[in-house]
């Protein structure tokens, strides 16, 4: 298969207009193991092909793009960055983006070689088109050349190469283009600065990250909106959130949550920059940050009373990260009877809402309750058992109502309600008080779908693998939940068939 493949490429090679053959070969090479064009890797001749891409034809194109993408993956990157330098470059600048995406997808096998970056980075016209690619109206060759940068920048001769040639300018060149391109550039230069200090330190050097933030604490407000989502990925990493709090950027956030009030416009960046504080009291300390920034915790429960869905997922998102650790359970506890009536209007939206803000509702309710058993005390215990009390009348029956709903995704959220409360004693005894709560656990009928399935799976796990389950649910309930468990997730019971004398 192989040599007939070689045979036809040589045919493509002496002609002019060869499509029939150029379907010949895609249609072999389909059935060539990658084992066998590997052997052949030194007798693939791809110049003629790479020619063939140079003429207006759409269909030769396409073939062309397809046979490449098969018989590149037979080359090492090494040959590919020596041998086919040229033929990258004018991938690159391809008026068809098909060409792009296949020379880029190329171009980041190169990048993931140690031994062929090195010859990417000896190429200063291919990077020059790397970045030139970020400005382009296709989203995938976009990407694309933003994962290659990413992963070229992971070395100090990739930083050096990017930040201290020329390479910088047209970087700032390309974020002329528009406000779409410019986002794309701030996107990368996030990427970079988030793999380590140095990183970040060519990357503030550059500008480039300065004149992020000059943006995200400016006047536009939908720019705003925007560059919050990577001031957010930057302040995941700890060296991220160091250089922001140095710069004061944190307090100016804080500073604009506190304006927010008067004006009408908030509503376009306030989510965002909420989002930002959650996800920072949950990395640093849930106490320190909202001790230190109280507008942060203030904005949150104000926002669960808004009328606007939007503004309500994402208080009662904020509520969930927050409270999924010990310490930031102890917080809003710290809030007494405010918390109390905001768990109320949660357990009254995860009733009534939109499909979705139920779901957000129920994942928000399962990270507040979560208690692992090592961190269990009696004061825990008697928090999230009072916790419960407050979502509603009768909690247990507002989630068994929940999950027998006939959509999957509200089904499996009111299962993970259960599975978080699962290992706490408070929760068994509720549920073993609650009528047909335990044969609901041990019916697998109920469950139709394979998520629902390990979900309920999960559930029964929590409460088998509990120290106080058997005394609570007794003895024969327990062995049958070990039963369930020892089974597994997708266990049908055989039906038995009797045979009857005299049947047909």
């Amino acid at each position: 298969m192989a040599a007939q493949a070689l045979s036809l490429l040589r045919e493509v090679s002496r002609l002019e207009a060869p499509l029939e053959e150029l379907r010949a070969l895609q249609s072999v090479l389909q059935s060539v193991p990658l084992s066998e064009l590997r052997e052949q890797a030194a007798e693939l001749r791809l110049g003629p092909l790479f020619s063939l891409l140079n003429e207006n034809h759409r269909e030769q194109t396409t073939l062309c793009v397809s046979i490449l993408e098969r018989l590149l993956q037979a080359l090492e990157p090494v040959h590919m960055a020596r041998n086919l330098r040229v033929d990258l470059q004018r991938g690159l600048t391809h008026p068809n983006d098909s060409v792009k995406i296949l020379t880029l997808s190329q171009v980041g096998r190169i990048v993931e070689n140690s031994d062929a970056v090195t010859e990417i980075l000896n190429n200063a016209e291919l990077l020059k088109q790397i970045i030139y690619c970020i400005g382009g109206e296709n989203l995938s060759v976009a990407k694309a050349a933003i994962k290659s940068l990413s992963r070229i920048s992971l070395t100090q001769a990739g930083l050096e190469a990017l930040f201290e040639s020329n390479l910088l300018d047209d970087l700032k060149s390309v974020m002329e283009t528009n406000d779409i391109v410019r986002y794309r550039v701030y996107e990368l230069i996030v990427e970079i600065s988030s793999v380590s200090p140095e990183s970040l330190n060519y990357c503030t050097t550059s500008g480039l990250v300065t004149q992020l933030l000059r943006e995200l604490t400016g006047e536009d407000v939908l720019v705003r909106a925007t560059c919050i989502e990577m001031v957010t990925s930057l302040a995941y990493t700890h060296h991220g959130r160091q250089y922001l709090a140095q710069e004061g950027v944190i307090d100016q956030i804080s500073n604009i949550i506190v304006g927010a009030d008067s004006d009408p416009f908030s509503s376009f960046y306030l989510p965002g920059f909420v989002k930002f504080f959650g996800n920072l009291a949950i990395m640093d300390s849930p106490q320190q940050i909202c001790e230190r920034y109280p507008v942060f915790v203030e904005k949150v429960f104000e926002m669960t009373e808004s009328q606007d869905p939007t503004m309500i997922g994402v208080a009662v998102d904020t509520i969930g990260i927050l409270g999924s650790n010990v310490e930031g359970k102890q917080v809003l506890q710290k809030t007494g009877t405010r918390f109390e009536r905001l768990l109320m209007r949660i357990g009254y939206q995860a009733k009534n809402a939109s499909t979705e803000l139920k779901i957000r509702c129920l994942d928000a309710i399962s990270s507040l309750f979560y208690l692992p058993a090592e961190q269990q005390t009696d004061d825990l215990l008697r928090m999230t058992e009072s916790w419960f009390s407050s979502l509603s009348r009768d909690p247990m029956e507002l989630f068994r109502g929940i999950s027998t709903q006939p959509f999957f995704e509200l089904h499996c959220a009111a299962l993970k309600v259960f599975t978080a409360i699962a290992n706490q004693p408070w929760a068994q005894k509720l549920m073993f008080n609650s009528p047909g709560f335990v044969e609901y656990v041990m019916d697998r009928s109920v469950e139709r779908d394979r998520a629902s399935k390990d979900a309920k799976y999960e559930l029964v796990k929590a409460l088998a693998n509990s120290k106080t389950i058997a005394e609570i649910f007794g003895n024969p309930n327990y062995m049958r939940l070990r039963t369930y468990l020892s089974e597994g997730p997708y266990y049908v019971k055989p039906i038995s068939t009797t045979a009857v004398e005299g049947a047909e």
